[in-house]
């Protein structure tokens, strides 16, 4: 019996860390706007939709009403290419911000694989079922037609909302909101983190990262 509860103890320990683990993602973090914390807050030349609202504003506005649908993390294969289940994974949190710029994002990859193949070595047969929810994809379309910009984080006024970000070794993409942490830095719009939930928070410092991108039209 005393074996028994000695078993017990480190498994109460690992359930109470996963207990105050999804606690904790769930408190409300405090975030700070760039007027507040003086620095520079730009705005997209463009209006690709011509909604009256900037193209990276349009971006943060569509990635945080995607996540606020709640999606469940699973990676799975779509005829068409787009979830209708309810569930995604990290990309689909970047074309649902491209797509509320007025951008197709799907289209706009598809056609950049089909016209420069040999930029993309890792694909093999192109499929426009997947090929734009693919990180490493979106990697090289970025650094092939957005502003590539600096992964480090020592200035915050280079992190401006709406910039996409890669992370690690192109397994994770995210979204700056135009909410920041004490130190200036963006949170993060993502989907994909340990608990399975699409979220907007301060974690960009959790990430190595690689990649770091801003869309000129």
């Amino acid at each position: 019996m005393k074996k028994k509860r000695l078993f017990l103890i480190p498994l109460c320990l690992l359930l109470l860390a996963a207990a105050w683990f999804l606690l904790r993602s769930r408190i409300p973090q405090r975030w700070y706007t760039a007027d507040e914390l003086g620095i520079p807050q730009l705005q997209s030349p463009l209006d690709a939709d011509g909604d009256g609202v900037d193209d990276w504003t349009d971006m943060v506005l569509g990635a945080r009403s995607y996540i606020a649908t709640n999606p469940h993390y699973k990676s799975k294969y779509y005829a068409g290419g787009y979830p209708d289940d309810g569930l995604g994974v990290c990309t689909d949190v970047i074309w649902q911000a491209f797509r509320a710029a007025g951008y197709s994002l799907k289209a706009l990859v598809d056609r950049d694989i089909a016209e420069n193949p040999a930029c993309y070595p890792n694909i093999e047969t192109p499929d426009g079922n997947i090929d734009f929810r693919r990180v490493s994809n979106l990697d090289t379309f970025f650094r092939r037609h957005a502003q590539v910009l600096s992964c480090e984080l020592d200035d915050p006024a280079q992190w401006q909302p709406g910039d996409i970000v890669i992370f690690g070794d192109r397994d994770h993409i995210g979204i700056c909101s135009d909410r920041r942490n004490r130190q200036g830095i963006p949170f993060l719009i993502h989907h994909g983190n340990p608990i399975d939930e699409a979220v907007e928070r301060n974690d960009m410092g959790k990430y190595v990262i690689t990649g770091h991108f801003r869309w000129m039209g």
